[in-house]
């Protein structure tokens, strides 16, 4: 019976580290995990995700299995079936769920955090805009007020519904056969992202995740305020529907925010960067 021992597999984990000449940091940016997280398994205080084993494997240039048991195998050695499910349910059962909860926490705290900041500031800016609009003293009030109502509406329905999907539905990696074909579509149930041009791969895809819940966080705090600015400085402006057409335009520039910063990332550290670029060796996909 094959057991698995998270002594073995820190000493094995740190040899090879050491042999490919990185460091902590440096691997640990390879897996998009944190540097920590790479000290940590190598101090045998917990062990990686179940679906860093592949990649991490990938990236030490040993098998899965070598890896899990913790020292080279001959090269016709020869597992059953049976035995390496054995040794990767072991591989689950050893992950840390604390960590992961940990994680998961902080998510919850900071979205809902942002969320109840955008209801406050979204009730104070509806009933803020409600004021000019039927008020006497700003003549062209009623066309700014209401542009700011569809746009504060309109923004932060976008950045609460996608930020829910974004932060809590989302998958942080995407399946293999996105690294080995060209791929410009990512579809999950009714969610789907189309950027052509650009193809998605698992070297881009964790920055991009990370920046579309980096915007939907930003869309929901700041959008009540910057839709109801124009309506507060209606009488600035020579005609009633300017502040309008300021307003309709800041749904476009939000969502440029959302698309534009995904085609850097896509070019930035997608399979198309080179080895100069990624700063330590060329992409290797699948």
């Amino acid at each position: 019976m094959f057991e698995l021992d998270k002594t073995n597999f820190a000493e094995f984990l740190t040899e090879l580290r050491k042999q490919k000449g990185y460091t902590q940091k440096q691997l640990a940016e390879r897996l998009f995990v944190s540097d920590k997280a790479v000290s940590k398994w190598e101090r045998s205080l917990s062990m990686p995700d179940i679906s860093l084993l592949i990649p991490l494997a990938e990236i030490l240039e040993v098998s899965v299995t070598e890896l899990l048991e913790g020292r080279r195998l001959d090269s016709d050695a020869e597992m059953k079936a049976g035995k390496v499910e054995e040794l990767v349910q072991k591989a689950l059962n050893l992950e840390n769920p604390g960590e992961r909860g940990e994680r998961r926490g902080k998510d919850i705290a900071v979205f809902w955090g942002c969320a109840l900041c955008m209801v406050l500031e979204a009730a104070g800016g509806l009933w803020q805009l409600g004021r000019i609009g039927f008020g006497p003293e700003e003549p062209g009030g009623f066309m700014a007020s209401l542009g700011g109502a569809i746009t504060l509406l309109l923004l932060s329905g976008f950045g609460l519904g996608f930020g829910i999907y974004f932060w809590f539905f989302m998958k942080e990696r995407l399946p293999r056969y996105y690294d080995e074909n060209k791929i410009s579509v990512y579809t999950d149930g009714c969610f789907t992202l189309s950027m052509p041009g650009v193809t998605f791969d698992n070297g881009s895809w964790p920055y991009m995740v990370k920046a579309l819940r980096t915007w939907s966080v930003v869309t929901m705090v700041t959008a009540p305020p910057v839709c109801l600015l124009p309506a507060l400085c209606a009488d600035l402006f020579p005609v009633e529907w300017l502040p309008f057409c300021l307003q309709i335009a800041a749904i476009e520039l939000y969502l440029a925010g959302m698309g534009v910063p995904l085609y850097r990332l896509c070019r930035k550290y997608g399979a198309g960067r080179t080895e100069a670029e990624d700063g330590t060796s060329a992409v290797k996909n699948g």
